[in-house]
């Protein structure tokens, strides 16, 4: 079955939006709620965590980059299936390396690759799982490690909606710590040319997206992920141009699609976004009520488009 999480958002020009279609539950309460949060946004009117012991040492100990190189050319294929598991699980400091390549392109490659491919055990991924969960409360100056761990730990999640690793009370304390992560966000920095990406909204976003696909969460756990949504919607520090308002709407989409919110709810849930991300009239300009601003139409106009683009709006 294709996973839902990797369908493509596609979006028509927002001219061909603005002529709407007729809409049908669950999503039309969102959708509905969406129009009268972009009439208000778009208006110009009226405790310290302790760093984890993990593993020492990126490359992992025994393996060099070259190998990792050969590895990720061939598409990660490692028949020693006990030297996969150590590997994968000796990777976890490399996501906080500031060298883009080791983070990124060759620890996340092989981790994702991994995971997607179903090469690693249920154990394995519940070991991945708990050495990563509290990377996303620990101290992370540079500001690698948290986001990559984030996504790590989302593909540990999609892992445990296909077939469950976790108990109920290890999922929740997954919803927990990923919507505090998301939630204590405050290093917007998106991409760098030399050290790549941090990216810490979009890939907190990431993991919620998965929680969110999950049906084992039940209305007080997708309530705490809309929460944190919500609380990343119109940051006044920075304009969001990594497109991490994108990434924001896809958890909220996934979440409305469980019909279990109603209208009145995405009614409140929209106009408070609206309401944050309005300029008064006659206001003096600043730059932080104009991040508010563009940040909120992002997010909002993101949301509209998918749902006018929907099979099932």
């Amino acid at each position: 079955m294709p996973d839902p999480a990797r369908r493509p958002l596609r979006c028509r020009p927002l001219v061909a939006l603005l002529m709407g279609r007729p809409t049908v539950p669950p999503l039309a309460w969102l959708l509905g709620a969406l129009i009268a949060a972009l009439i208000t946004a778009l208006s110009g009117a009226a405790t310290a965590a302790q760093t984890p012991p993990v593993a020492q040492g990126c490359p992992p100990a025994g393996t060099s980059r070259a190998e990792l190189r050969a590895l990720a050319a061939d598409g990660w294929r490692l028949p020693d299936e006990a030297r996969r598991h150590t590997l994968a699980l000796a990777l976890v400091p490399c996501l906080g390396e500031p060298d883009p390549e080791l983070r990124d392109e060759l620890a996340l490659g092989a981790l994702t690759a991994w995971m997607r491919g179903g090469a690693l055990s249920v154990a394995t991924a519940r070991a991945l799982g708990e050495q990563v969960l509290p990377l996303l409360a620990a101290p992370d100056p540079s500001g690698f490690r948290a986001p990559f761990a984030a996504l790590v730990l989302a593909e540990v999640a999609r892992a445990d909606r296909l077939r469950p690793l976790f108990s109920p009370a290890e999922r929740h304390a997954v919803v927990d710590a990923a919507t505090r992560f998301e939630r204590g966000v405050h290093d917007y920095r998106g991409f760098d040319r030399v050290q790549g990406w941090r990216h810490a909204v979009a890939h907190g976003a990431d993991l919620l997206m998965q929680l969110a696909l999950n049906p084992a969460l039940d209305r007080p756990a997708l309530d705490l992920v809309l929460d944190a949504v919500a609380s990343q919607a119109t940051p006044s520090t920075h304009f969001y141009i990594f497109g991490e308002g994108e990434r924001l709407a896809r958890p909220v989409i996934f979440v409305a699609r469980r019909d279990l919110h109603d209208a009145g709810f995405w009614s409140g849930w929209c106009g408070r976004i609206a309401l944050a991300g309005r300029v008064e009239a006659g206001a003096p300009p600043s730059l932080a009520a104009l991040a508010r601003q563009h940040n909120a139409k992002v997010l909002l106009l993101t949301l509209y488009a998918a749902l006018q683009e929907s099979g099932d709006a």
